[in-house]
């Protein structure tokens, strides 16, 4: 035998023995490893190691479409180490989560419009701020009027969960004055009007074009000098470019025209035509990559994050199809967002950091 085969036989058998010990002790090891992964977990808080600055975290990049890849809309905004929320889609508490970040510490949460896939997961939001949080008082929601009944809608549909969590807990760990939301309603703006500020932090909505759906808004925050915009769900439009003027960072959400019509077209061949034409009506009501491009181009954007994405992808090997050319009607950085990606705009710097913290 060769010494080549001698040693390939050796490594063949030392891989051998490792599986079979990782076989045989997979339940103490998996304890330990477990273990392990609970102790940085329990001590883990992205927060206190944040830089004063303007960060975006993109806990929910998808659609009311089912994807395996996205959440449903909502996106992280922290102001020095204050945390806020824009929209509350489905998955996307659970998101906050797994990028490390505390539920508890969101301050308040602001609905650019009330389409289901932009509320449907308040519920995890609420229950995971209120409970071992700390906190005293329920939720702030911001959204145009009409947020009142929605935040009654789910304050109602919470009650009887909650008071089986203070009965099973007490009431130290899950306070009963602290349960749920509060709605906190402004007016419909017809321009970028302010709705918050404190702590050096300004909040303003503005009219966006999401029609037949009304009221809907965007949100512009500035704080220290750096500055990211918001578009809800939107068509072209120019409130939205104004109220974007010279910003560092614009989530856009983004519409896939070419595809969508696809689907229509074969769901109605398949004899489904009924969800054929809901594919083709939501065409006119959202914004293509290239328009969302147009808008940041006229408002002098530095970058472009898209997000609601439409349709589904089930890889990045799709976002060339996504964009269509889109990146060539704008000169800053286009990126097609994923849930768990951050964007981090320090104080007193011009730069926009990015990774992910799944």
């Amino acid at each position: 035998m060769t010494r080549g085969r001698r040693a390939a036989l050796w490594a063949l058998l030392i891989v051998g023995m490792t599986a079979t010990a990782a076989f045989l002790f997979q339940r103490p090891i998996g304890l330990w490893l477990f273990e392990r992964g609970a102790e940085r977990a329990a001590g883990r808080d992205r927060l206190a190691d944040l830089p004063d600055g303007l960060h975006v975290a993109l806990c929910g990049t998808g659609s009311p479409l089912p994807d395996r890849r996205r959440a449903g809309s909502c996106t992280v905004v922290i102001a020095g180490k204050a945390m806020f929320v824009v929209d509350a889609g489905e998955g996307g508490a659970r998101n906050i989560s797994l990028m490390g970040l505390p539920n508890p510490r969101i301050r308040d949460l602001f609905l650019t419009h009330f389409h289901s896939d932009h509320i449907d997961g308040m519920g995890p939001m609420m229950l995971l701020r209120w409970t071992a949080s700390g906190n005293e008082s329920p939720l702030p929601v911001h959204g145009p009027e009409g947020v009142e009944a929605v935040i009654a809608g789910f304050n109602a549909a919470y009650a009887a969960d909650n008071g089986y969590r203070t009965a099973h807990h007490g009431a130290t760990i899950t306070p009963p004055a602290a349960a749920g939301a509060v709605a906190m309603p402004f007016a419909m703006p017809t321009a970028p009007t302010a709705i918050y500020a404190a702590d050096g932090l300004q909040v303003m909505a503005f009219p966006v074009d999401h029609r037949p759906v009304w009221p809907a808004v965007g949100y512009r925050f500035d704080y220290k000098g750096r500055s990211v915009v918001i578009s809800g769900d939107t068509a072209p439009s120019p409130s939205l470019e104004a109220a974007a003027k010279g910003a560092d960072l614009l989530i856009h959400e983004a519409l896939q025209p070419k595809m969508v019509q696809h689907l229509s077209d074969r769901l109605t061949a398949a004899g489904r035509p009924q969800t054929g034409r809901i594919m083709h009506d939501i065409l006119d009501y959202h914004a293509s990559p290239a328009q969302a491009a147009d808008s940041a181009r006229r408002a002098g954007v530095r970058m472009l994050v898209l997000s609601h994405i439409v349709p589904p992808l089930p890889s990045r090997y799709f976002d060339a199809a996504l964009l269509d050319g889109a990146d060539n009607r704008f000169d800053g950085p286009i990126i097609v967002g994923e849930d768990g990606q951050y964007f981090s705009l320090p104080v007193g710097s011009r730069a926009i950091d990015r990774g992910s913290w799944f």
